[in-house]
C-alpha cells in the first residue's frame, strides 16, 4: 500500500498565516524603545503599524481593524479620552483592546479612568510589565522558558559589587535569580554566564521583581530582564531554552 504525505498548498499556507495575524498599532517612540527586545514585535504572526497621533491611529484602525492599539493620553489633535470615545461606541471599531500610556502624575489619573481602556501603562514605560500586558490582550503565549538550573556569575552595576548566584526560568527576556545579594527593583546588573554547548553571554539587565522569601533562611529571589540584548546572544538563548524544553516533553 502507498502512503502519501499530504504537503499544504503554499496559499493555504499563506491564507492560514494572514487570518492568524495579530494587528498592534502602537507610537513610534515606544516602538523604537522595544525594537530590540525580543518579544511579540518580533513574531512572523505579529504586524505593527507605527503612528505618531491617536488621530492617525485611528485612521490606521477604521482601515486595518486591529486587535490591539497602544495610545497616549496626550497627542495634538486628538486625545485619549477623545479616541476611546470613538472607539467604544462605534459598532465596527469597538472590537479593539485598548492600552493608555501617560506619565505617571496625580492630574492624569482621573483622566485614564474616565477611558474605557482595558489597561494604563505610566511613563517612564517598565518594558516587563507592558509586554506582559500585551500578551494577555493579544492572548498570546510569551517564548518559552525552561526551568534549568545554572551556575550565574553577576556584577551589580548600581552598587559596585560582584556576586553569585543561580538562575532558572530562563528565556530570551530574562530569568529567574536566586541570590543571597541584596538588590532592588530597578537596579541594573551585569549578568555573566555559560550555557551547555553554547557560548558565554554577558547582557545588561534590569531588576524587575523582588519575591518575597517564603522561609526566612532561604536565598533572595529576583525577577531579571535583559536590556537591548544583542540578537545573536538572544539566538543562543533561545536555541538552548527549544531544546531543553524539548527535553522534558
Amino acid at each position: 500500500m502507498n502512503t502519501h504525505t499530504l504537503q499544504p498548498y503554499p496559499d493555504t499556507y499563506i491564507l492560514l498565516l494572514i487570518v492568524s495575524m495579530k494587528k498592534v498599532i502602537i507610537p513610534e517612540d515606544i516602538y523604537r524603545t522595544l525594537k530590540k527586545e525580543q518579544s511579540f514585535l518580533n513574531r512572523s504572526h505579529i504586524r505593527t503599524f507605527t503612528v505618531t497621533s491617536n488621530k492617525e491611529a485611528l485612521a490606521i484602525h477604521r482601515t486595518e481593524k486591529a486587535d490591539l492599539i497602544i495610545a497616549k493620553l496626550d497627542t495634538p489633535e486628538m486625545s485619549g479620552e477623545s479616541l476611546c470615545s470613538l472607539l467604544r461606541n462605534d459598532s465596527e471599531l469597538c472590537n479593539v483592546s485598548i492600552i493608555i500610556v501617560s506619565p505617571d502624575v496625580e492630574s492624569n489619573l482621573d483622566r485614564c479612568l474616565q477611558c474605557r481602556a482595558n489597561a494604563f501603562i505610566s511613563i517612564p514605560i517598565n518594558k516587563a510589565v507592558f509586554l506582559q500586558e500585551v500578551h494577555q490582550l493579544l492572548n498570546i503565549a510569551p517564548r518559552k522558558s525552561c526551568r534549568i538550573p545554572m551556575s550565574i556569575k553577576i556584577r551589580g552595576t548600581s552598587k559596585k559589587l560582584s556576586f553569585t548566584g543561580y538562575a532558572e526560568n530562563i528565556s530570551t527576556s530574562g530569568l529567574l535569580l536566586q541570590s543571597d545579594a541584596s538588590l532592588s527593583e530597578g537596579d541594573t546588573v551585569m549578568c555573566s554566564f555559560s550555557l551547555p554547548d553554547s557560548k558565554h553571554i554577558t547582557v545588561t539587565a534590569e531588576i524587575v521583581r523582588v519575591l518575597e522569601k517564603q522561609i526566612p533562611y532561604k536565598t533572595n529571589c529576583y525577577g531579571i530582564h535583559f536590556i537591548d540584548i544583542r540578537n545573536n546572544l538572544s539566538s543562543a538563548i533561545e536555541s538552548f531554552v527549544e531544546k531543553e524544553c524539548q527535553h522534558t516533553l
